[in-house]
């Protein structure tokens, strides 16, 4: 199965943060006097700065998105598996995810992964997911069509920013059910699933 480039997502794909990333959001939410259960529930995948300007429109998105990455950075992360070998033998390959520059680096950093030539961060564009914009950017700084790139994720809102993008999305069920994740041209157990439907163990090539 070949693909014109592989566009995986950060967060719950390449790196696990635990329950983490949601203790986060629910602290911030009952500091704000915000329901810790809807705002925990719009986090899911999407950029901080997106998820304030839903949830508390009286704040500034800017500043309290940068505040509440700090604070995602100091929680750290694992790699899951399959994460270094993704990266490591599948090329061109393209990490899209919704953190920040800095917060994209401490995950990398805290999961002893190398970060891939092409990062696309919520820096890059204007709308991040659900919206297409990173994804079509990340097939933009390969020269591909989206139409021909393969979209990695593990959250409904990077499901629907991929398949808005056009790209063939294979979902992996690491932190959302199957059936949440429905929407994906396929949804598979982990990354060893993804690297075998690929079938690139032990070589290097987009598929």
């Amino acid at each position: 199965m070949r693909f014109a480039a592989v566009l995986s997502d950060l967060d719950g794909v390449l790196v696990d943060t635990g329950a983490a990333v949601e203790r986060v959001w629910r602290e911030w939410a009952v500091s704000q006097n915000l329901d810790p259960i809807s705002v925990e529930c719009a986090s899911h995948g999407v950029p901080s700065r997106q998820v304030i300007e839903r949830v508390a429109p009286r704040l500034d998105a800017v500043t309290e998105g940068e505040r509440v990455d700090r604070l995602h950075a100091a929680t750290g992360g694992v790699a899951l598996p399959g994460a270094a070998e993704l990266l490591a033998l599948v090329s061109p390959l393209a990490v899209v995810t919704s953190c920040s520059p800095p917060l994209a680096a401490a995950r990398f950093e805290a999961a002893g992964l190398v970060a891939p030539a092409v990062l696309i961060t919520s820096d890059l564009t204007e709308r991040g997911k659900p919206f297409a914009d990173p994804y079509l950017a990340a097939a933009s700084a390969f020269g591909v069509s989206p139409h021909d790139c393969l979209v990695v994720e593990d959250a409904p809102a990077g499901v629907e920013a991929g398949l808005a993008a056009g790209a063939v999305v294979w979902a992996v069920s690491t932190t959302h059910s199957a059936a949440e994740l429905g929407a994906a041209t396929a949804v598979v157990a982990d990354l060893w699933a993804v690297l075998d439907r690929l079938g690139v163990r032990g070589r290097t090539a987009a598929g």
